[in-house]
């Protein structure tokens, strides 16, 4: 068996506005009683959260656009529908579809070896030994696949040293050389460990297999073919000025005190900060509205189809096994989907099969096949110990389920 000592630290949809008049904190229609924000109110008023939009949507239209709260409490401004959020590791199923087109189109497998397509990734070597005074390393068992990545088990390291704070410099591709040469943590396949490093890959591979970069092929297939207009890695200035404040708590966890998205750095005008297919998207629910339609739809929006159904079905199912998913009980990984299979504690008003992803200020956004339902959360909350568990998601789940669910199931 080969091994090498390795001691140094590497761096390298039209939609109608349906809630206009504002009663207590939550916007609502005169003609119709608002029926998610009552169920946040509670947040808001113990300050948990500064405030929220909250969406439904069956597969043809918005059930529910409510908003409650503040976008800022130092202003005193209303929550509003169209404010951007954001959205975090919510980005990486979209990531994962953009990959499964260029799979439909025969320009990759999920089955092929990463090294097929990114020569960087040869000769990968993996930990067998780590003591504070040296390292050890051995050849795996066999190289990570494009399937490892989409399902968080190819035992990539997480982020880089210094890759937080150097995100102006750094290009997709550069990243994506540094996670190749960093040894892996385990045997590839063997474990399932979340990692933003492989969603990251799976962005460079868009660019290598399509010609173009990342957030322009995403752009060009997604976006604006969906007519989603807010949704970026680069907002514009009008957008930065609708982007809801975010907050953590307070000292010795007492209200709310404002903090910063790492994302929105000083470079943004130049597009200098790489698009992170992992978590750089900001959006807006009526946005998210349009792309979870054409999920809920298999695939197609009005003529256009984005992906096959069977597509979206494999991406939906567990793909992981037995292999445990840290982020909540009776959940598994499907191919960038988080899949709910034993709906549990915070997860229990959904159906068996239902799918998301959250994001790491809370957001959420999830489907119930079932019901035919997706449930959007916005909110902007850091400091959360698993915004996956978090008692705002439940609350929500269960006010969409108890408005919308039996309506949605019975069509």
């Amino acid at each position: 068996m080969t091994r090498f000592h390795f001691s140094t630290t590497l761096c390298a949809a039209a939609f109608a506005a349906m809630f206009c008049t504002c009663t207590t904190s939550w916007a609502k229609d005169d003609r119709k009683p608002a029926v998610l924000a009552p169920a946040l109110q509670k947040f808001v008023d113990d300050s948990t959260i500064s405030g929220a939009v909250l969406m439904v949507t069956s597969p043809d239209k918005v059930l529910a656009l409510e908003t409650v709260g503040s976008a800022n409490l130092e202003s005193k401004e209303t929550m509003k529908q169209d404010a951007m959020f954001w959205i975090a590791s919510m980005t990486k199923p979209m990531t994962a579809m953009g990959l499964m087109m260029l799979v439909e189109e025969g320009k990759l497998s999920i089955d092929d070896p990463v090294e097929k397509h990114l020569p960087e990734f040869k000769g990968q070597m993996i930990i067998e030994e780590k003591t504070p005074e040296r390292v050890v390393l051995k050849k795996p068992q066999r190289p990570i696949t494009v399937k490892d990545l989409l399902t968080h088990t190819s035992g990539l390291t997480g982020n880089l040293p210094g890759e937080g704070s150097v995100l102006d410099a750094l290009t997709l591709h550069g990243a994506v050389v540094g996670y190749a040469i960093s040894p892996l943590q385990f045997e590839p396949g063997s474990k399932w460990q979340y990692c933003n490093p492989g969603i990251n890959t799976l962005g460079r591979l868009i660019e290598v297999k399509s010609g173009l970069p990342f957030a322009q092929f995403m752009q060009e297939r997604f976006f604006e073919p969906l007519g989603m207009k807010d949704t970026t890695f680069w907002p514009t200035e009008a957008q930065l000025k609708r982007i809801a404040t975010s907050y953590k708590p307070g000292p010795d966890n007492k209200g709310l005190e404002a903090t910063t998205v790492k994302y929105l750095s000083p470079n943004l005008k130049d597009k200098q900060r790489m698009p992170l297919a992992a978590g750089g998207l900001f959006s807006t629910a009526s946005d998210l509205a349009k792309m979870y339609q054409m999920v809920l739809n298999g695939g197609k929006l009005g003529k256009k189809r984005y992906l096959k159904e069977e597509t979206l079905k494999l991406m939906t199912t567990n793909q992981t096994g037995d292999l445990k998913v840290s982020f909540s009980d009776g959940m598994h990984m499907g191919l960038g989907f988080h899949i709910v299979n034993t709906p549990v504690g915070v997860t229990e008003a959904l159906s068996p099969g239902s799918f998301g992803h959250g994001g790491a200020y809370g957001t959420q956004a999830w489907i119930d096949p079932t019901r035919k339902l997706a449930i959007v959360l916005l909110i902007q909350r850091a400091g959360l110990p698993n915004s996956d568990k978090s008692d705002m998601r439940a609350a929500l789940q269960r006010a969409a389920v108890d408005a919308f669910g039996k309506e949605a199931a019975a069509q």
